[in-house]
């Protein structure tokens, strides 16, 4: 059961890439890059896994967001454009983790080395009901206003071209349907993407669409948050909800607000460390596990210390899967951002709004509302500059992967092949994606028991 101290904390608050460039996946070949490979090797070489790049580099649970990513630093985009760019392809190629009906966290690092925190979780309806009010769209709108270097509709535009003329389903998204496959039964939208013709979930390198979602998509593409929070979008979601007694208003969503301010900062031996502050569980959770995980000098097992943190808030049980994700990126002039979104359970409340292709958020208020005391975007900075960038999310051991990379980071330790981060052990359901940096290269390590992918950008004349 939650203690009502660390509850309130969850809930308080087509257009594909032209011209002169080019963008690498990583990993030991195309089809496993893609995480459409009969296997995924848990242990790689520094080479295997990354190719050392000065122009900008993306990691991500679902490997075609990585592209989208990487895709964005190409055009000489930023680290903003980069996680704006996977956001709106996860929407469309990962909507089990992340989708418009979504909220999150981000931290931005800046010039002089502050970093900003970006809160935009779900909230609960003031009439309640069984779907969230989303977040995730007016928050990355927010952030890249605020940061961005490339046209709003170049970020959007990858999940658009996804979601219309189709993708092929990843490994990272089977193993997702499979043991999700009971919730996308019970919705049409959900079971006529996901579901083949015997009925059983899609298998990886099968090929799926959504076109209504494109369709409001594009909205969001020629019209910001507007597009997606006011309009036909937003009407269309209000009456789903009301007819299905939801109770989203049409006032509260488009009410909808992001917090933003400095993010906390924590000193851990070379590096300081940034992470969501004290005003959202994430950043209550993530500020006692680091303790926990750090007590005594040492770093501590890191089961001990989940137990530990999770018994300080009066946690038992968690849902084994609380539909969530993390991604980050980091681009060539040194800029990291790293976001973590939620859905508070996979497929969220397992509904997609009548014509709109908008898979909706559970209410945080529900079970699977602890979801978000457990996306924990990190950026650890050194000499000013981005170290380490990357998420845990999905649950507590995702959290303590993403803090124990720091802690081993900060010791010393080398962090430049996968098989260096300190697996989840609950992957695909929780998920550490980190992007390790040196003065002159970065590399992007991916959770080693789950199908995610860096890209790596490169540049042309």
């Amino acid at each position: 059961m939650l203690s009502k101290r660390f509850f309130a904390l969850f809930v308080a608050p087509a257009l594909m890439l032209g011209g002169c460039q080019t963008f690498s996946s990583l990993g030991n070949h195309t089809a496993a890059t893609l995480g459409l490979g009969d296997d995924v090797p848990q242990v790689y070489t520094a080479s295997a896994e990354s190719v050392a790049q000065r122009t900008g580099i993306a990691v991500a649970d679902e490997p075609l967001a990585a592209r989208a990513g990487a895709a964005a630093l190409t055009l000489h985009g930023n680290a903003v454009d980069a996680v704006a760019a996977i956001f709106f392809t996860l929407t469309t190629t990962y909507p089990v983790a992340a989708g418009l009906g979504s909220g999150g966290i981000c931290l931005v690092s800046e010039a002089n080395g502050q970093v900003t925190e970006f809160d935009f979780l779900t909230k609960a309806p003031r009439r309640a009901g069984a779907y969230a009010l989303p977040g995730a769209v007016n928050g990355f709108a927010t952030i890249h206003k605020l940061y961005g270097a490339l046209p709003w509709q170049r970020v959007v535009a990858a999940g658009e071209a996804y979601a219309a003329t189709g993708f092929p389903v990843s490994q990272a998204l089977a193993a997702r349907l499979a043991a999700s496959q009971n919730i996308v039964r019970l919705d049409a939208a959900l079971s006529a993407e996901f579901l083949d013709e015997a009925g059983k979930p899609r298998a990886a390198g099968s090929e799926t669409r959504n076109v209504v979602l494109s369709q409001s998509l594009s909205q969001i593409r020629q019209d910001g948050a507007d597009g997606f929070y006011k309009g036909a979008v937003a009407e269309r979601l209000v009456a789903y909800s009301d007819a299905q007694g939801g109770a989203i208003s049409a006032d509260e969503l488009a009410g909808t607000q992001v917090i933003q301010g400095p993010a906390r900062s924590h000193g851990t031996g070379r590096f300081v460390t940034w992470l969501p502050g004290a005003r959202t569980g994430a950043g209550a959770f993530s500020a006692a596990l680091l303790n926990n995980l750090s007590r005594g000098g040492r770093t501590t097992e890191m089961a001990a210390a989940v137990q530990q943190s999770l018994a300080g808030f009066g946690v038992g049980n968690v849902p084994g899967d609380l539909g969530s994700t993390g991604f980050a990126a980091v681009d060539a002039n040194g800029q990291a951002a790293a976001c973590a979104v939620t859905l508070n359970g996979p497929f969220g409340a397992g509904r997609t709004a009548t014509g709109t292709g908008v898979v909706l958020g559970a209410n945080p208020s529900g079970p699977a509302g602890v979801a978000s005391a457990f996306l924990v975007p990190v950026i650890a900075t050194g000499n000013g500059q981005a170290s380490l960038a990357g998420a845990g999310a999905g649950g507590p051991n995702g959290a303590a992967a993403a803090l124990t990379a720091v802690l081993d980071a900060a010791a010393g330790r080398a962090l430049g092949r996968r098989g260096d981060l300190r697996g989840t052990g609950r992957a695909p359901y929780d998920t550490v994606n980190m992007i390790s940096c040196s003065q002159e290269t970065c590399v992007a390590l991916t959770d080693p028991g789950a199908h995610g992918a860096g890209a790596v950008a490169e540049l042309t004349q």
